[in-house]
């Protein structure tokens, strides 16, 4: 059985040729300069074409300056403000003596401070007060790293070392540090080393705890990829366990420093003469809310400060990794 070819008509001057004819069922190949060849010409176009086709990716465009400024200066002062504000109206609407109005609060940190309000025993006594409560804050709160950051390492890293130390501290851990106030008095005696030693209980569980997660959690492709760098050994520990575990560490150093404060005031309780503590537990002896309330306010911003000088110092040594920054 044969089959015709398909008459195709031809210019003057051009030969036909065999295969500018398709056999039936076949489309028809149109050649021309602009084909390729090996007839890929379809392929061909829409590869060229498909930069201009797609729309390009657009970025979000950067938040004007104002905007900027109003999220980073404005947005955190906002609830604080509402909180005085609702603060004040239930003052009012209540007409309680028992809890002191903002401004009242306001009139006894500024005799507190510099004096020549009330005159009394608190007057002009906060900076002894707040140096005391801050040397034994801090002090409790670096012997707290020094002891619990080197112990989350080796807990971290050593498999025998996790099985002997874990447990206990597990144990411990859930005891509340009020229930150590009167073996601090028997151990260290009524004064400051009762309280700098419940304060350094307090802050040592969080940071060792943060801290051997942070090294558990380091991934195996890490320790892959140094080990086919050449790195091995104490280089090993150093430059790959470290700086993984490193956003683990500064929240356990964040949580205990927070722990710190909130541990100055049972601390002080025993029998401390100064101290922001101290204060507190004169103005509830004396049922002035207005020194309890002041000395909570002034506590609040130091540790505030503090914690924000942890978050730079964070923020500094994980500048290789932004999404760890605070």
């Amino acid at each position: 059985m044969t089959t015709s070819t398909l008459d195709l008509p031809t210019r003057p001057g051009v030969v036909p040729r065999a295969a500018d004819a398709a056999a039936p069922g076949q489309h028809a190949r149109i050649e021309g300069p602009e084909a390729p060849a090996g007839g890929h010409t379809g392929q061909t176009r829409s590869a060229a074409t498909a930069g201009r086709d797609e729309p390009a990716a657009r970025l979000p465009p950067e938040p004007g300056r104002g905007k900027v400024w109003l999220v980073r200066w404005v947005l955190p002062v906002l609830l604080p403000l509402a909180l005085l504000l609702a603060w004040d109206l239930a003052v009012r609407m209540t007409g309680t003596m028992l809890v002191p109005s903002p401004k009242e609060v306001g009139l006894m940190l500024r005799d507190f401070a510099f004096g020549g309000v009330y005159d009394d025993a608190f007057s002009a006594t906060l900076g002894i007060h707040w140096l005391k409560s801050m040397a034994r804050v801090y002090g409790a709160f670096a012997l707290a790293a020094l002891a619990g950051i080197p112990l989350g390492l080796l807990i971290g890293k050593s498999a025998l070392i996790r099985r002997f130390i874990d447990p206990t501290l597990q144990m411990l851990r859930p005891v509340p540090v009020t229930a150590w106030l009167p073996l601090s008095m028997i151990f260290f005696g009524v004064g400051p080393n009762a309280a700098i030693f419940l304060v350094f209980l307090g802050a040592f569980f969080p940071i060792v705890i943060n801290t051997t997660f942070g090294v558990k959690s380091v991934e195996t492709r890490l320790f892959e990829a140094a080990a086919m760098l050449g790195c091995t050994g104490p280089s090993m520990f150093r430059q790959v366990v470290l700086p993984a575990a490193m956003p683990s560490i500064f929240n356990g150093l964040r949580l205990g420093h927070g722990i710190a404060w909130f541990l100055i005031v049972v601390g002080e309780m025993t029998g401390v003469p100064e101290g922001l503590g101290a204060a507190i537990m004169d103005g509830r002896m004396l049922s002035r809310t207005d020194v309890v309330i002041a000395g909570m306010v002034v506590i609040g911003f130091t540790g505030f400060i503090t914690d924000r000088l942890l978050v730079l110092l964070n923020n500094r040594l994980l500048k290789w990794s932004p999404q760890h920054h605070v």
